[in-house]
């Protein structure tokens, strides 16, 4: 599989990773508790309205049961009248100068100015109190609503873990045997049976290349005494290094069959890993055959520690730099190596001049078997495994590899690894 390097260029849109926290969620996001919420608290406070309405226009019948006061004086001597609230009353306090209408004409406004004040009062105390209730309708909402989406919650982080390859993951609900059980408990069969399959597939993939091996060990075994003979003829022995390089071809198929079924679950054992050296190792394996194709490996190694399997991030790295060094130009051809931790996280970039590499044409370099504007592996430079292998244990260990065509010929291999 084609792996040809460019110079960095800007860094990849973050997208979603199920292994890394989560950003905190916004108030101004809709999610479906918000607007329970706002649907719990906009029902009370139509109900609330409503009801302060029919309570407002029952007491204002109640106390203005007619524009006429409820008494009338039609005769008096020598009355005196005091009111703290009626201040046209007191200047009529002298009634035997005030005429009889006149004085029953102040009693009727005064009486009608405390109805209207009373009303007044009635909808003021009822608004606040409105308000204190919607407040608390509304905070009430938002803790029923996050108690009935809990379960929601629940089956959202089990999907996330099992995004993150753990298959073993269950969400187990308890409660009530309603819809979101029901969802759940769904939920929890979908995933024992791609447990299953998952585990039977492995199963396969890993016996299979297991039993591969013993014949083409002995196949091996066989055509290396044949050719070690010097009495061989020419043509016999011509042929056996065609065989021994095809039985070596197949061994590589079955070891990049077995390392790709091993590293597609999650790395259990980790231990402190140091990218630069991991790189330096690769690089030191490459080495001959890079000289003997003329390219110039170089790039500044800086400590990049991430926890994981030292010998599968060695074959992210070893896999990268083979395929620069073998799918590069004739003449004057690089690799630049390089490590660093950027923002919280261990970085590897591999950068190779190369042929020039069309961007629909990066996935598929990442398929099985399949190569730049080939569909199925038919030359001596690998076995099309060698990128499906650096995605699979990336993904393990929590990361992701992004590709990238550079600018006049080749590509950037860029792998992120948590620290």
């Amino acid at each position: 599989m084609a792996t040809t390097p460019t110079p960095p260029q800007a860094p990849p849109k973050p997208t979603w990773d199920p292994r890394r926290p989560q950003a905190p969620v916004l108030w101004l996001r809709p999610t479906i508790r918000i607007r329970l919420t706002l649907l719990y608290g906009g029902m009370f406070l139509i109900a609330g309205i409503l009801l302060l309405s029919i309570i407002y226009l029952l007491a204002a019948q109640a106390i203005s049961s007619g524009n006429q006061p409820l008494f009338k004086i039609v005769s008096f001597q020598e009355l005196k009248i005091s009111s703290d609230n009626c201040p046209a009353i007191n200047a009529m306090s002298d009634t035997n100068s005030v005429p009889l209408q006149d004085f029953n004409d102040a009693i009727s406004r005064c009486v009608d100015s405390q109805r209207h004040a009373a009303l007044d009062n009635l909808l003021s105390r009822s608004l606040l109190a409105l308000l204190g209730l919607a407040v608390i309708a509304f905070a009430f909402g938002y803790a029923m609503a996050g108690r009935v989406l809990s379960p929601l919650g629940r089956i959202t982080r089990t999907a996330r873990q099992v995004a993150g390859s753990d298959l073993s993951r269950r969400i187990e609900l308890d409660g009530p045997d309603d819809e979101l059980k029901e969802l759940a408990d769904t939920f929890d069969d979908m995933l024992e049976r791609l447990q299953r399959a998952f585990t039977a597939q492995q199963r396969f993939v890993g016996n299979a290349s297991h039993e591969l091996r013993t014949p083409l060990a002995i196949n091996r075994t066989l055509l290396e005494v044949h050719l070690s003979d010097p009495q061989a003829p020419v043509e016999l022995q011509q042929l056996g290094k065609t065989l021994l390089a095809t039985n070596e071809r197949s061994e590589q198929l079955v070891e990049g069959l077995l390392l790709l079924a091993r590293s597609d679950n999650q790395i259990v054992e980790r231990k402190p890993v140091d990218l630069a050296e991991v790189a330096g190792q690769a690089i030191d394996q490459v080495h001959a055959e890079a000289e003997a194709k003329g390219v110039e490996i170089r790039g500044e190694r800086k400590p990049a520690v991430v926890q994981g399997n030292g010998v599968l991030l060695e074959r992210i790295a070893l896999n990268l730099v083979q395929n620069a060094v073998r799918y590069n130009v004739p003449e004057d051809g690089w690799v630049e190596v390089s490590t660093e931790v950027q923002h919280g996280q261990a970085v590897l970039t591999v950068t190779n001049t190369g042929p020039v590499v069309p961007a629909y044409e990066i996935d598929n370099l990442f398929e099985p078997f399949r190569r730049l504007r080939t569909e199925r592996t038919g030359s001596d430079k690998g076995v099309g495994l060698g990128l499906s292998i650096v995605r699979s244990v990336a993904r393990a260990h929590g990361g992701h590899i992004v590709a990238r065509p550079r600018e006049g010929g080749g590509l950037v291999m860029r792998v992120t690894l948590p620290v």
